[in-house]
């Protein structure tokens, strides 16, 4: 494994940690509607950062999809009984899964992961116009 995949994957683990403390602090100080759409925004955050893990070459119109489509997928999925049925016996699955369906979340998780795939994408292309310095 190369450095800058362990690199790559480090900064994904703090990132996600990051994103997941602000959503966490944003639950403890508020209340309602701001909550409810940046805890959607940042748990979609970190499903990108989740895929960007997984596949560190991955490029960042992918890692986005993927991180949106898996967060539509969760949500649609809410549609039946089973999320609801798995969070009523643990915590844990239910900040995975949540309980129940929101349209509003479905709009917000690309709020999350879009600037992501901004920044990515600018990254991505400064690194490697600072490696081939003729493509400048």
């Amino acid at each position: 494994m190369s450095l800058a995949v362990r690199w790559t994957r480090l900064l994904m683990v703090a990132w996600a940690a990051g994103f997941t403390g602000a959503a966490f602090a944003i639950r403890a100080a508020m209340d309602g509607p701001i909550e409810q759409y940046s805890g959607a925004a940042l748990s979609a955050a970190i499903v990108y950062t989740i895929v960007i893990f997984i596949w560190p070459t991955v490029s960042p119109p992918a890692a986005g999809s993927a991180a949106i489509a898996y967060c539509w997928f969760i949500e649609f999925a809410q549609l039946t009984p089973i999320p609801a049925a798995l969070s009523q016996r643990s915590w844990f699955v239910r900040q995975l899964l949540g309980a129940q369906f929101d349209l509003i979340d479905v709009a917000w998780y690309p709020v999350g992961v879009i600037p992501l795939v901004a920044v990515h994408s600018l990254l991505r292309a400064r690194t490697r116009s600072q490696e081939n310095p003729s493509l400048s």
